[in-house]
């Protein structure tokens, strides 16, 4: 019988300690071995891809005459709507330009008062301002100015988020750690090494595997998300045995199951 105890002990000793996570296994953009180290304070370079617009963007045009700017200075809006903007939260699901700005339909078009259809598709944010400065020329022969942005980066986290949802972030651009961030990080179990980053183009979609461990991350096209990106991150294998986050959670289960396993041996003694 001792021998038996013994036994069982042994076993969920080993079970404790191949559970436990690594660092490793979590800490972000180490100098993994066989690639080129990036010291600390190293400029890294990058070329950012101009983002191309596709269906069911949701684009902000502003425009503006002489007239409007006499009238409201250089403020994108006018200036009693200005008040509002601040009260939006910037990390909900909300969508600040859900109402007010310009959704592209599945033929590519945007729809603008008076002037119409304007084919936007697979357009830089650029050439789509172009595109609608020649169509706003026919009705207007002042001078004119007109502004077109994206109506923020929107991106969805699945999967081992400490607070996976869909986000909405008022900004140009944004790295993947901090989409991470504004989720709430990962949770310990989280493969970082092995995260599944899905991608929209106005062709189709393209899945791709990132190492978030790896320094080079930095480096990478994937560095910097796109609108309508989709992040999803699996849990490890200590999920399917059930154990602990860390040592100190391992253990308090490897304790209680020896003390569960003790009162059923004295119970059929």
């Amino acid at each position: 019988m001792r021998s038996f105890r013994l036994g069982i002990v042994s076993i969920l000793a080993l079970l404790a300690a191949s559970a436990c996570v690594s660092n490793e296994k979590i800490i972000y953009l180490q100098n993994q071995e066989g690639n080129t180290p990036i010291e600390e304070g190293e400029l890294i370079s990058y070329e950012i891809p101009e983002y191309r617009l596709q269906y069911n963007d949701i684009i902000d045009v502003n425009i503006q005459t002489v007239d409007d700017m006499i009238l409201n200075g250089f403020n994108n809006k006018p200036i009693g709507n200005m008040g509002n903007m601040g009260n939006v939260s910037t990390q909900s699901g909300g969508d600040l330009y859900y109402t007010t700005g310009y959704t592209v339909d599945n033929e590519g078009n945007i729809r603008l008062p008076i002037v119409g259809e304007v084919n936007v598709k697979d357009k830089t944010l650029d050439e789509a301002r172009v595109s609608i400065e020649e169509k706003l020329r026919v009705y207007v022969t002042t001078e004119l100015y007109v502004k077109v942005k994206l109506g923020g980066i929107r991106y969805s986290a699945l999967g081992e988020f400490r607070r996976p949802g869909k986000f909405v972030v008022l900004q140009d651009r944004m790295t993947i750690f901090e989409a991470i961030a504004n989720a709430g990080d990962l949770t310990p179990i989280a493969k970082r090494d092995e995260v599944l980053l899905i991608r929209q183009h106005p062709e189709g979609t393209s899945l791709h595997r990132l190492n978030l461990n790896d320094r080079q991350m930095i480096s990478s096209e994937f560095y910097f998300i796109q609108p309508n990106d989709q992040i999803y991150v699996e849990p490890m294998k200590v999920r399917e045995v059930g154990a602990g986050e860390n040592a100190a959670q391992s253990i308090a289960l490897v304790i209680s199951a020896i003390t569960a396993l003790a009162l059923i041996l004295n119970l059929i003694k």
